[in-house]
C-alpha cells in the first residue's frame, strides 16, 4: 500500500550544505556528498536537495554536484535549483535524479510544465511552491527568488493550473515556518489539498516526529519534508545528521493512520 514518506530536504549554498530560518542567515551544516551518504545508512524515503544560489545568482544548475549526488543517492531523488527549460530537466534526469523540482520558471512559464512532461513524464515534474502569509491581507501568496520576489499569485489557483499542465507533484513550503521547528501551517496544507489531487509534499516547520504525525493524521497519504528536523539536535541545535529508524516510521504511520 501507498505510505506517507518523510524526507529530508537538503539546502545548497556555496558548494556547502546549509540551514535557514525564514528563508535568511544560512548555518553551514556539512559537505552535501557526506550528508546524502549518512542519509543513505539510513534508508530515508526520499531525498530532495535544493541550490538555493542558482536562481537569485541567474546561473544554470550545478551538473556536476547533481551528477555527483546522483551517483552516490540510493534513495529517489528529487533536485532543483536554476531549472528554467527543458533541456535542463531532460539532462539532470538522465544523470539519475528521479525528480526535477522548479519554481521561478514555472512562475514566469507555467507551459514549461507540460512540455517538461512530455519529455521526461510528469511524475518526474515537482513544482515548488514557496508561500508566505500576508501580514496585512492576511492572504497566502507565492514568492521566488529565496522570498525576494512577491509574486501576487494565489497558491490555490496556481496548483490548479499545475496539475491541469500534468506536473507529478507540488511541494508547498512555507516561508513563515522555515527553520522554526514548530510545526507545519495545516491552514496552508488543507488548501492546497482542497484544489488539487496529485502528490502532495509539505515543507517548513517540522520539529518533531509528532509535527510529522500529525501532518499525517490529518492529510493522510503525503510527503512530510523537514531541514532542520534532520541536521540539528537538542535545544542548542547541535549538527548532527538524524532520521528516525524503521520501526519509529512504522510506529508512527500505523498511529496517525489507524493501520
Amino acid at each position: 500500500m501507498l505510505r506517507p514518506r518523510i524526507i529530508p530536504c537538503l539546502l545548497v549554498h556555496n558548494n556547502g550544505l546549509v540551514k535557514t530560518q525564514n528563508f535568511t542567515n544560512p548555518k553551514y551544516v556539512g559537505d552535501p556528498i557526506n550528508a546524502v551518504k549518512i542519509f543513505n545508512e539510513k534508508e530515508v524515503d526520499e531525498l530532495t536537495v535544493l541550490d538555493i544560489d542558482a536562481t537569485s545568482e541567474n546561473r544554470e544548475p550545478d551538473f556536476n554536484l547533481i551528477r555527483n549526488l546522483a551517483a552516490e543517492c540510493r534513495m529517489p531523488l528529487c533536485y532543483g535549483g536554476g531549472v528554467k527549460s527543458v533541456e535542463q530537466v531532460d539532462k539532470i534526469i538522465s544523470l539519475g535524479v528521479e525528480k526535477v523540482a522548479m519554481s521561478s520558471a514555472v512562475v514566469s512559464d507555467p507551459d514549461i510544465v507540460a512540455r517538461a512532461a512530455e519529455v521526461v513524464g510528469g511524475q518526474s515534474v515537482v513544482v515548488v511552491m514557496d508561500v508566505k502569509k500576508s501580514r496585512f491581507r492576511g492572504k497566502h501568496e507565492i514568492w521566488t527568488h529565496n522570498a525576494k520576489k512577491k509574486t501576487g499569485l494565489s497558491p490555490v489557483k496556481f496548483a490548479k493550473q499545475v496539475e491541469e499542465l500534468g506536473a507529478g507533484e507540488i511541494v508547498v513550503n512555507s516561508i513563515d515556518r522555515d527553520g522554526v521547528m514548530e510545526g507545519y501551517d495545516h491552514e496552508l496544507v488543507s488548501k492546497i489539498r482542497e484544489a488539487v489531487s496529485l502528490p502532495l509534499t509539505v515543507l517548513g516547520g517540522a520539529g518533531s516526529l509528532q509535527d510529522i504525525g500529525e501532518l499525517i493524521n490529518n492529510f493522510g497519504i503525503i510527503g512530510a519534508a523537514a531541514g532542520s528536523m534532520f541536521v540539528f539536535k537538542g535545544v542548542y541545535r547541535a549538527v548532527l545528521i538524524n532520521y528516525p529508524s524503521r520501526d519509529e516510521k512504522d510506529a508512527l504511520v500505523q498511529e496517525y493512520l489507524k493501520i
